[in-house]
């Protein structure tokens, strides 16, 4: 291996490290701590994951048009990676820009690489339910269910539509 190849591994064995301890501080509530490692991390070596769980550090704290842009860095790195699109949609529901969410929500559902299928389901039904498209939502509900059977947000949301239309 040469000089400039252990260079290279070795930034991606400490952004890695980083990584992972940002994640930790994360779950603790240490959110400043966790965004200077997840920074600290895409400095050694950029991943998608990096830049989206950054700016699901940012979203905690209301700081949505950061937590865009980081997402917006993690589609750039990885144009196949679903979260970032998901998280950008769910952000833009939190606040409020039901239209802009749906191509966004829409884009994590076709992603290549994204495990969760069922949360863009279930966030693009919270945005027809809002804009009262009630079969539309269902049917979102009922998908996400369908991908994760134990959902129970997702539960809970299709059985409060159906009742809501009896």
């Amino acid at each position: 291996m040469s000089s400039g190849e252990k260079k290279e591994t070795d930034a991606v064995a400490m952004s890695k490290e980083y990584f992972d301890r940002a994640y930790r501080y994360q779950m603790e509530g240490k959110l400043k701590h966790a965004a200077r490692c997840y920074l600290r991390s895409i400095e050694l070596h950029p991943t998608p994951e990096a830049h989206t769980f950054l700016g699901w550090t940012y979203s905690f704290t209301g700081r949505y048009d950061e937590a865009i842009a980081e997402c917006k860095k993690a589609i750039e790195v990885d144009p196949a990676f679903g979260n970032p699109y998901n998280d950008i949609g769910a952000y833009l529901v939190e606040t409020a820009k039901y239209e802009e969410a749906v191509p966004w929500l829409t884009k994590a559902v076709a992603a290549e690489r994204y495990e969760p299928r069922h949360y863009p389901h279930f966030n693009l039904g919270r945005v027809y339910e809002i804009q009262g498209k009630w079969a539309d939502a269902m049917a979102e509900y009922q998908k996400a269910i369908e991908l994760f059977p134990e959902y129970s947000l997702a539960i809970e949301a299709l059985d409060r539509l159906k009742a809501r239309l009896n």
